[in-house]
């Protein structure tokens, strides 16, 4: 599958990495939860067609199982901005992959944007949105949502304090970094043994501070057999939007 060479820094384009190598233990189901159906389709499939959608996007680099059965079944998996890698034991390390597979191809200042397999309500709107606000930003950053439950620090059991939810955000995807930027972020933490939760994490842990972008609330992310039908109904309500 064939996508442009590398390009001058002073042209900055666009990738997408989908990490997909996971399982989904909490689904309890036979196969991984990006595979599950919802409204007609596996959840990959319907991820990948929105996010090809977006005309500025050059490639998706998708992350793989070693032993995924499934992938050459998605319609997705024969377009020809799709490309695949081998992904790694954690998401941290899959992405990692994915960015070395992408070595040859994207240049240092080029733009990377890190997608979960699972976020299928993502529209197009909300990835153009955080591209056109941050392709200028020295960073990059991340869609959010501000919390707007009251939060509690609990300790076996025990509530311990209530954070000021005026300065809490849910983090979602996409997350918006340069290539080398995130690529080297990631490995320093890898090499420190450090955990990273997400894209962002790795580069707070290099002193640098993402921007975030407000997203929509419906930018879930299937975890649970409940998120089905509610990945379902906010499908179809955004088909009338």
């Amino acid at each position: 599958m064939n996508a442009d060479p590398k390009n001058d820094e002073a042209d900055p384009r666009f990738w997408i990495v989908v990490p997909a190598a996971g399982i989904g233990k909490r689904m309890g189901a036979d196969i991984p939860k990006q595979y599950l159906e919802v409204a007609g389709k596996p959840v990959l499939q319907h991820t990948l067609e929105r996010l090809l959608s977006v005309r500025r996007i050059t490639a998706v680099m998708v992350a793989l199982g070693a032993d995924d059965e499934f992938w050459p079944e998605l319609p997705c998996s024969r377009e020809p901005r799709v490309l695949t890698t081998q992904g790694g034991r954690e998401r941290a390390d899959s992405v990692l992959n994915a960015l070395t597979a992408l070595a040859d191809r994207a240049a240092d200042g080029d733009w990377v944007l890190v997608h979960d397999a699972a976020r299928l309500c993502i529209t197009r709107a909300d990835v153009e949105h955080l591209m056109e606000t941050l392709e200028n930003h020295p960073v990059g950053g991340i869609l959010a949502v501000p919390v707007t439950d009251t939060l509690k620090t609990v300790e076996n059991g025990a509530i311990q304090g209530s954070p000021d939810r005026n300065r809490v955000w849910r983090a979602l995807t996409p997350q918006m970094f340069r290539y080398r930027l995130l690529k080297e972020a990631l490995a320093a933490a890898a090499q420190r043994g450090l955990t990273v939760t997400d894209e962002a994490n790795a580069l707070e842990l290099a002193g640098l501070a993402p921007e975030v972008v407000e997203g929509r609330p419906d930018n879930i992310k299937i975890t649970r057999p409940e998120d089905l039908p509610l990945a379902a109904f906010y499908l179809e309500r955004q088909c009338f939007e």
